[in-house]
This record gives C-alpha cells, structure tokens and sequence, in this order.
C-alpha cells in the first residue's frame, strides 16, 4: 500500500485538480494506494472541495480545529499512516504539497524506485530558483551544516519524498516527542536525519518546478525560513543525530 499525505491550508484553488491528477496516475496500478490530507483549519473552502472525493479515491481527511503549522500536519499524517498499515516494510509513506509545487507526475517514477529496494527516494528540484530561496539554501550551507549531513541527498528540505514505513516506524519509536518538530524548511531536514539511521537504500530524482500558480499568495519567507533552519540546527537530538551520520559517511 502507498500512503500520500499532503498537508494542507487554504488550497481550495488546487487540493481538487491535485486528487484528480493522483488518481489518473495511480488508478489500476501494481500497488493500492490511500491519499491522507490533514486539513490544517482551513477557512477558504478547502473543506467543501474534499468533500467530493472520497467517492472517487480512497481519501481520508484529518483535521486540525485550530491551525498548528506545517510541522504538526505532518506529524500527524506521518502517525496516522502508520496506525492504519500492518506491514511497514512493504509500504510506503509519500509526502508532498497540495498546490502543484510537487509534480504528480514524479510519483510513477518514485515507485518504481520503491519497487526497485529503495527505502527513501527524494525529488530534489533543480534550475533556477526566486532569490530568497536561493538564498536560504545558502545561509542553510552556512548556519545549519548538521542538516545536511546526510550523504548523496542535495536537497535536504525536499517537501517530495518517499519513505519505507519500516524507516519511519523505527524513527517513531526512537523520537523524543513529536516526529517532526520544526516548521518549514527545517521539518523536512529534521525528518531526513532521524529516518536516516535506519535507511538501507537511498535514491533521488530531480524535478523542475512548475512556473508559478497563483491560486494565492506566496507564503514562504527567506528570513522565517532561516529561523527556523538555524533553531533546529541546534536542536540536541538533531546535533546527536547529524555529528553520528557525518562521522559514519
């Protein structure tokens, strides 16, 4: 079984067409698969256009009464996929973004990687990027080095990837607290470094964003972003975690 979470807030305009296009791509496949969307209060519409979908793909809907952020939706989706699958190391856990920033297109390909005995595969995206985000990957390099102690991964804050739920599941047990802890950017570095110990197979793919679609406003903020890379950069558990990847690389 192939688990997809996608967090969401506010994102009426693409949470729709992005079901629809998942189904076309993995209806009638090898392997089942089951969108979880954590709607994180949402107060757009949101609500109203999930509620169609369940009649046309498996969909489970999660919602946060009040808003909790990125990181705690992903927590969330990550614990409930794990309470709903019996066989961890024959599924798979696939994050991504609910407004077309993360190409459904990739999603074959992950699979095949998957089917191929890779427990982690990330969509890394390539090409010219707006310069704030440029920038934070590089004051990342700079004030946040543990999180990319990872070795071979390019893109340490992909929001694109696949995991092997048996990664996940030993992740769980030996986090202190929530899995993921730190918002943005720096959730899904933190994420990567403490499945990492447990990986036996890594692949990564690359992706050029789509153009821009403004359904809404932009949200990401190079300053917050860096915050909140630099907090977790000194989160003790991560430190641990990234000094004994780096010294067994």
């Amino acid at each position: 079984m192939i688990h997809i979470g996608i967090p969401v807030h506010n994102e009426r305009g693409t949470i729709g067409p992005l079901l629809w296009r998942i189904r076309e791509l993995l209806h009638g496949g090898r392997r089942q698969f089951h969108v979880l969307v954590c709607d994180d209060a949402s107060d757009d519409g949101t609500r109203e256009a999930l509620e169609r979908y369940p009649r046309v793909l498996p969909l489970t809907v999660l919602r946060n009464r009040t808003r909790l952020g990125y990181a705690a939706s992903l927590d969330r989706l990550v614990r409930a996929t794990l309470d709903r699958s019996a066989y961890p190391r024959r599924d798979a856990f696939v994050s991504m973004q609910g407004d077309f920033s993360d190409p459904p297109e990739s999603l074959p390909e992950i699979l095949r990687r998957f089917e191929g005995g890779a427990d982690l595969v990330t969509v890394a995206r390539v090409g010219a990027e707006p310069y704030g985000r440029r920038l934070t990957r590089i004051g990342g390099r700079l004030f946040a080095r543990r999180l990319h102690a990872a070795p071979g991964v390019t893109d340490p804050y992909a929001t694109f990837r696949l995991y092997r739920l048996f990664t996940l599941d030993r992740a769980a047990d030996a986090a202190d607290g929530a899995l993921v802890r730190h918002e943005g950017w720096a959730a899904n570095a933190g994420l990567l470094l403490q499945v990492w110990p447990f990986v036996r197979r890594f692949e990564e793919i690359s992706h050029v964003p789509y153009p821009p679609r403004r359904y809404r406003g932009p949200r990401f903020h190079a300053g917050e972003a860096l915050r909140h890379l630099f907090v977790a950069d000194r989160d003790p558990a991560l430190r641990a975690l990234g000094r004994r990847i780096g010294e067994a690389a």
